[in-house]
């Protein structure tokens, strides 16, 4: 497997030139190409968007992984149904096996589909929603009119959708990670971009996650929010509660202080998981991590067990996202510890709220018929 965090890290020990970082600057520079001729496109309307009939907002990023959209899908559908506009969650699926058009994962009363179906993401956001209707598929312009025509929905959340343009958003949220905003600063496969910093400007509002960690924005952003007017919130992750494997059983974050723990996670940025049990005063034992979204078998969990069981810990503790993917694996399940995150927007969420529901509003007022 390619260690592309090692490849794309500047600070590391192949810092110099090599042959592997040319050809992937070479790549990065017909890539860069592609996706500018394409957002061009767009932006001339000689590619179409499609517009539905009910407002849409995305998630995305413009860095490969995490950034915290998952959270931040949840945090803004609690917000949208506590304002009344029935939202729905539409997603690709990433990592879901599932080749259907249209793909519900919840129906808003039942969850209906696993994560091998579903893909790890979308199942958490379904499980973390009562009341929201969850739906998957390639083509968001059919998974939101599934949406609308099935569940009535007022208002669309799309998943993960910042570069998927073909579908029209009445607003577009960008999450930036307030430690490395732009990654490298280099287009994939070189970097972690997976376009330039110039298309933030498309962005409606900018999200600095993990903003405990790191307050300056980078000097390209800054400049280029700053000449736009975009505005930019910050958030940070926080650490909710610990569950059980079928959420019967809740622990306050105070339980895991002096707590001896053996940890294991498959996400994008596994120090942000360690940084949260060290935070939470977790005595860790071991923490082992996977590749993000990866594919737990039964091997990988008998050799966590052999690790894990002479250490002696209080407890096995790993995030809600690969507890999704240990649904098959139930006797494994029960000797783990769930912890669930949560993000809130800093230092006032009271603004991010306004603002939304104001560009909501806005939108229904400019002739485009939507309901509220």
């Amino acid at each position: 497997m390619i260690d592309w965090q090692r490849i794309w890290h500047e600070d590391d020990a192949i810092r110099r030139i090599s042959p592997t970082r040319a050809m992937l600057a070479l790549f990065s520079l017909f890539y860069r190409l592609i996706v500018h001729l394409r957002n061009r496109l767009y932006d001339r309307q000689m590619l179409k968007s499609v517009k539905l009939s009910r407002p849409v907002i995305s998630i995305g990023n413009i860095t490969v992984g995490g950034t915290g959209k998952t959270p931040c899908v949840i945090m803004l559908a609690r917000m949208l149904q506590q304002h009344g506009w029935q939202p729905a969650v539409i997603s690709r699926g990433y990592g879901g096996k599932s080749a259907a058009p249209v793909n519900i994962v919840s129906d808003g009363k039942s969850i209906l589909l696993d994560a091998d179906v579903a893909g790890d993401e979308p199942l958490l956001i379904a499980r973390s929603l009562p009341g929201v209707p969850v739906l998957t598929g390639a083509k968001r312009a059919l998974t939101g009119q599934a949406a609308i025509d099935r569940f009535g929905a007022g208002v669309l959340i799309c998943d993960d959708a910042f570069q998927h343009r073909q579908i029209f958003r009445d607003l577009d949220i960008v999450l930036l990670d307030s430690k490395k905003s732009l990654g490298n600063g280099h287009l994939l496969p070189r970097g972690e971009l997976r376009e330039s910093a110039e298309e933030l400007n498309r962005a409606g509002c900018i999200i600095l996650t993990r903003a405990d960690e790191a307050t300056l924005l980078n000097q390209d952003v800054a400049r280029i929010t700053g000449a736009s007017r975009i505005p930019v919130f910050q958030s940070i992750h926080r650490f909710k509660e610990m569950i059980n494997h079928d959420a019967s059983s809740r622990w306050s974050p105070d339980e895991l202080r002096g707590r001896k723990v053996c940890a294991f996670c498959g996400i994008a940025k596994p120090a942000s998981f360690k940084k949260l049990l060290l935070e939470a005063g977790a005595d860790i034992l071991s923490f082992i991590p996977f590749p993000d979204h990866y594919a737990y078998h039964r091997y990988d969990l008998e050799g966590l067990t052999e690790q894990f069981q002479p250490l002696n810990a209080d407890y096995w503790v790993t995030t809600e996202k690969d507890a999704m993917r240990l649904a098959g694996h139930s006797e494994f399940s029960k000797m783990i510890r769930v912890l669930r995150m949560e993000m809130e927007i800093k230092p006032s969420s009271g603004s991010f709220e306004n603002f939304i529901v104001g560009r909501l509003k806005a939108a229904a007022c400019q002739g485009q018929k939507y309901a509220i």
